[in-house]
């Protein structure tokens, strides 16, 4: 089997008494682009620095391939393009003048120096404003600056740290089209908090919170996971459960009360099968007021909204002279 292009294994990273990455372990293949998701603070800014070599863990082991970010940090680094959140840009340069001393500092053969960064301002599209300032550009452009530097080694490996950020619509779309292309060329991780740019452009997604993986999965396997059913009636909520839970073609119904003798239901069936039709019929016919049935299929956006409520859901209260329930909490001194 190929060595994976990235390989975290136990990664850990202490701030002081914070833990901010808790046992992290993932890998990539080589030619993947895995989106790299998580909540504001849920530490997946520090994993990516860490596989940078900007930051040292404080504890566990990362590999690119197959060195270690560690003890072989220069090696790490010349087989990385890394784009940051916020690109750090000499604003005194000008565009071309920039990716040509990042060219240089980067080992890329001067013989084909000029022909590599004429294709990264193609490729980011920035050739309109290669003779201008960098302090003169916009946010928008900056990332896409920032973007042509990382490419400029064609390095095997791309950390890209919200690659979007400042980037009109028809930007964005460019931009991902770009990153789509890089697949199978180049192995991928990219983090962003707009979910509709993971689907359009991932083969996987990690979701991290709370410092650990909450989620490893392929698109392909998220779309699918078997949908559910939203019923919402108007009736009695204890009746009308109590019916729903006696259907034979359904495995489990939880209801969600809306006032006014309004309930949403949502259920799943059994073997896949969809049925709208039959408990459309029935509910009618026991004469309650059917106010919606829809199928409701899973995606990036539903498991990622599961993950954060159950981020910010209060914890049950103990029970009157009950031990104190286990957390997922760190308890153990941090590591020096």
């Amino acid at each position: 089997m190929a060595t994976p292009a990235i390989d975290v294994k136990n990664l850990t990273k202490n701030y002081g008494p914070v833990l901010a990455v808790d046992d992290v372990s993932f890998q990539v293949q080589p030619g993947e682009l895995v989106g790299f998701l998580g909540p504001n603070g849920a530490g997946k800014s520090t994993c990516m620095r860490i596989l940078t070599t900007w930051l040292p863990a404080s504890s566990g082991y990362a590999w690119l391939s197959g060195f270690d970010v560690m003890y072989q940090s220069m090696e790490v680094r010349q087989r990385i393009g890394y784009l940051p959140e916020s690109v750090p840009l000499y604003p005194e340069m000008r565009v071309r003048e920039y990716l040509a001393y990042r060219a240089k500092l980067k080992g890329v053969a001067r013989a084909g120096r000029t022909a590599r960064i004429d294709y990264c301002l193609a490729k980011c599209q920035i050739k309109e404003v290669r003779d201008r300032l960098l302090s003169t550009l916009s946010k928008g452009y900056r990332q896409r600056v920032g973007l042509a530097d990382a490419l400029l080694a064609e390095p095997p490996i791309l950390i890209l740290d919200e690659p979007t950020s400042g980037l009109d619509p028809v930007q964005i779309n460019e931009t991902l089209n770009t990153i789509k292309e890089l697949r199978g060329k180049h192995t991928v991780l990219l983090s962003t908090h707009i979910l509709s740019e993971v689907e359009k452009v991932c083969e996987r997604v990690v979701i991290i919170d709370k410092g650990r993986i909450k989620l490893d999965e392929t698109l392909k396997a998220i779309e699918s996971r078997e949908p559910s059913y939203i019923v919402e009636v108007r009736g009695p909520i204890d009746a009308v459960g109590r019916f729903l839970r006696d259907q034979p073609e359904l495995t489990s119904v939880d209801e969600r009360p809306h006032g006014d003798n309004l309930t949403e239901f949502e259920v799943r069936a059994r073997d896949r099968a969809d049925p709208r039709e039959g408990l459309a019929s029935k509910l009618v016919a026991k004469g309650w007021s059917l106010r919606r049935l829809e199928q409701r299929k899973v995606n990036l956006e539903a498991i990622f909204n599961e993950v954060v409520r159950n981020r910010n859901a209060p914890a049950p209260a103990p029970e009157a002279g009950a031990d104190p329930a286990p957390t997922d909490e760190p308890t153990h001194t941090p590591a020096a």
